[in-house]
């Protein structure tokens, strides 16, 4: 008999914001681009204007009060986000020399580190079937990577090679602090949030040019986009949705990410992956499910997996976490 006390109209509601979320983004590196900042300016003003926007929206709610902070939760809040934010750096820095598309696949293959990580750092268990789904995303990422041999002896292009690298660092941040977020317990995720925005502030000054913003203009848009839309707008619905819904809708709904970032990515700049780099995408979306779900090799589904934090910092109070989206 199942447990699960959530009311349809529920479900469906949490459904359209965590759909809403991932369109939004989707969306991200759109704005990242037409920004002309470096990545390193394009964290820093998305800290900022982040940190305003969702410090507001805090206030408003009453969130501060009975926050449940402790030294020990907020060095760990802390210490999350400063994987969180250079993350942000080594994602944005990949679109330079890849594509928008190819970075956020090959960017996905955090749950991955998240379930390798915590096997040596938390002495988790890895089973075979893991390590099969592991194998199955290694295939899936290689085609991606669309990596030719005159890339891996230099008379390619470096550039290529440099951002798949980038990409596959800012996943490997992201599970570190998908690792180290998830033991802060009892702090509702959007103060969590705001402590990892207000320190990538201070941590990515010595990091950004400030002098290469006076010519940004009618640039600042997407800047302040990028704090108040993907930031706090995006982290408010996805937090209300985790709690609304089941794990299995939560894998599936995640993967509207790259969908909507791969449409973007063709309808505004025209960049589309080859064929071979398609039948990788399907290999790693069903690894992460599987993953994320529990499935066997053998056609019966083991007891699903809670899955890690979505691309925003990993919501500490939430019912569930997303490993296989995120906002990246």
């Amino acid at each position: 008999m199942s447990t699960d006390t959530r009311a349809p109209n529920q479900e469906k509601k949490g459904a359209i914001e965590l759909t809403l979320a991932m369109v939004l983004s989707g969306t991200l590196g759109v704005f990242v681009i037409e920004s002309g900042a470096s990545p390193f300016n394009v964290v820093f003003f998305r800290c900022l204007f982040g940190t305003i926007a969702l410090g507001l929206y805090c206030l408003l709610r009453g969130y501060f009060k009975n926050h449940g902070f402790t030294a020990k939760k907020l060095g760990l809040a802390a210490l999350g986000g400063a994987f969180i934010v250079f993350n942000w750096a080594f994602l944005f820095k990949s679109y330079e020399g890849t594509s928008i598309s190819v970075a956020t696949v090959v960017y996905h293959t955090q749950p991955f580190y998240v379930m390798l990580l915590g096997s040596l750092i938390f002495r988790d268990k890895l089973t075979a079937t893991k390590f099969g789904w592991l194998g199955v995303a290694f295939v899936g990422l290689i085609l991606v990577a669309g990596v030719s041999a005159s890339d891996l002896t230099g008379s390619g292009d470096g550039a290529y090679l440099a951002g798949l690298g980038y990409a596959l660092l800012a996943a490997v941040f992201y599970a570190v602090s998908t690792l180290i977020t998830k033991r802060v317990t009892g702090v509702r995720p959007h103060l969590v949030a705001l402590v990892q925005l207000v320190l990538g502030i201070f941590l990515l000054l010595p990091f950004t040019t400030l002098s290469q913003t006076k010519d940004l203009g009618a640039d600042w848009g997407w800047l302040v986009g990028l704090g108040v839309i993907h930031t706090c707008v995006m982290y408010v619905l996805m937090y209300s949705a985790y709690q609304k819904l089941p794990t299995p809708k939560i894998a599936v709904l995640a993967f509207v990410y790259p969908a909507v970032a791969m449409l973007m990515d063709w309808a505004v700049y025209g960049h589309s992956v080859s064929w071979l780099q398609a039948l990788g995408i399907p290999l790693i979306v069903a690894a992460s499910l599987g993953i994320n779900l529990g499935w066997t090799f053998k056609g019966r589904a083991a007891k699903p997996a809670v899955p890690a934090a979505a691309p925003a910092p990993a919501p500490a109070a939430s019912k569930v976490e997303i490993n296989s989206g995120g906002t990246r």
